[in-house]
């Protein structure tokens, strides 16, 4: 009788476990997306305090491109970090949903809306990260182009900024 209880049991966590595979493995992806995000965070800030460091010993780079990059920088900066907290709460959401399918099955209640809100959440954030993460790539080219720019010795219309 109890080893029948126990293999009822089980026959019933299995599908729960099947369930929560997709969570956990979502989990994995946004932890590698968020270390390339931090990589992309920690390249930034070490761009901006190099730039920052010519400017005050050289009064040419004033009024050149140097200032626009700076800007720039700032901005993916924010975006980035912006797009680091979408990925972390998408897989704080993923995490709350593989517990909430647990704790539903285990306390056999029907939360079924909350299971939903969860995933929605987890895939909005997503979303937006990348959404986020492909507006620093094109922020990235606009100061590449202007790098380039001054490579070349040409100056930048500071009215039309874009490539």
């Amino acid at each position: 009788m109890m080893a029948t209880m126990e293999n009822s049991a089980l026959h019933q966590l299995i599908p729960i476990l099947q369930t929560a595979i997709g969570p956990a493995i979502m989990i994995s992806g946004v932890g590698l997306l968020l270390l390339t995000m931090t990589n992309r965070f920690g390249r930034i800030t070490d761009r901006v305090r190099d730039l920052a460091a010519d400017i005050p010993d050289s009064p040419l780079y004033r009024g050149t491109n140097r200032l626009q990059q700076l800007d720039i920088l700032w901005r993916r900066a924010r975006i980035v970090r912006l797009a680091i907290t979408a990925a972390a709460v998408s897989a704080l959401c993923s995490s709350l949903l593989i517990a909430a399918l647990f704790l539903t099955a285990l306390w056999r209640i029907d939360y079924a809306w909350l299971v939903g809100v969860l995933f929605a959440g987890s895939m909005l954030s997503l979303i937006f990260s990348l959404a986020l993460f492909i507006r620093d790539i094109n922020q990235s080219l606009l100061a590449l182009r202007l790098e380039l720019e001054q490579a070349r010795g040409e100056e930048r219309d500071p009215a039309n900024p874009r490539p």
